[in-house]
């Protein structure tokens, strides 16, 4: 490397130092930490000790761990594909012209924007099983609503059902997707007799498959990583039949005090989300259509 190359690498260098340092200091030292300390038995108010792998092999017989992994299981199996097909119904609505179109849409994403706290309070007054909005609707028509959050299985479709509220940001992402959909493909299926449903399927999903690939492995991350809501709205019951993954990594470290248990968690969770997210990319292959422009 001659001097004048060497002068500008140390420039470049210089120049992304902050960013560098912060990468370091913020992220890069967590994360040996969190590999470290879950090699130990950590209480937090004394030194970590040394204990290996015993975090890891604990985790095989705790019953409350493969409880988690199951419940998450299910609330992602349900709020995933419902979250899915109401955004693309939503955004299939929203792509027409008109006055109140950017109205509609600010409207459809702003649920997105309102903090947790408050909607996960919204919702359980909603789904309070006697004086809430849910149970009141029903009676109207002659249903007694359930308990919902006091029984374990409607507390986990209850969770399912609000999960749906904040669809607003994949609907606007799908329909920037249906926005880019070539027109000639429309007319080229319509020319040859295909009906406005066959569009869809076969023009339409298939155009925006990579869009809906994304939207697909953010909810799986999102799913695995939920904890407001649940916390705040059921605490995990009725029965633990809520009790979600995230919400026993932060009860073993905040609650328990059992740092490195809890930092074996949080790894075990990252691998959980790879694998799947990995999953998801290997069956998307047959599925997922790019278009070479």
């Amino acid at each position: 490397m001659s001097t004048g190359e060497a002068r500008r690498t140390l420039i470049g260098l210089c120049w992304v130092s902050p960013w560098l340092a912060g990468f370091l200091a913020f992220l890069m030292l967590p994360i040996g930490l969190s590999v470290w300390y879950s090699l130990t038995d950590y209480p937090l108010l004394e030194p970590p000790l040394w204990v290996g792998a015993d975090n890891y092999r604990r985790l095989l017989h705790d019953d409350v761990f493969w409880r988690t992994i199951v419940n998450t299981l299910v609330y992602a199996a349900f709020s995933i594909p419902l979250g899915t097909a109401l955004a693309l119904w939503i955004a299939t609505l929203l792509n027409r012209r008109g006055r109140l179109a950017m109205l509609i849409r600010a409207a459809v994403y702003l649920p997105t924007l309102s903090p947790i706290v408050a909607t996960a309070m919204i919702w359980l007054w909603m789904f309070n099983a006697e004086h809430g909005l849910i149970n009141g609707l029903l009676g109207l028509v002659g249903i007694r609503g359930p308990n919902w959050l006091k029984e374990p299985t409607w507390a986990m479709g209850a969770l399912v059902i609000m999960s749906l509220w904040s669809v607003g940001q994949a609907a606007i992402v799908y329909l920037a997707a249906l926005r880019g959909v070539p027109s000639s493909l429309y007319e080229a299926a319509e020319m040859d007799g295909v009906g406005r449903a066959g569009r869809f399927v076969h023009v339409t999903l298939p155009t925006i498959s990579p869009v809906i690939l994304f939207n697909v492995i953010v909810a799986i991350i999102v799913c695995w990583q939920v904890f407001a809501v649940p916390y705040i709205m059921t605490q995990g019951g009725p029965g633990r039949s809520t009790y979600f993954y995230t919400m026993y990594l932060y009860d073993s470290a905040f609650v328990y005090g059992q740092m490195g248990y809890a930092s074996a968690l949080a790894w075990i969770q990252t691998l959980i989300i790879l694998f799947l997210t990995a999953l998801t990319f290997m069956v998307s292959r047959r599925h997922v259509w790019y278009r070479v422009s």
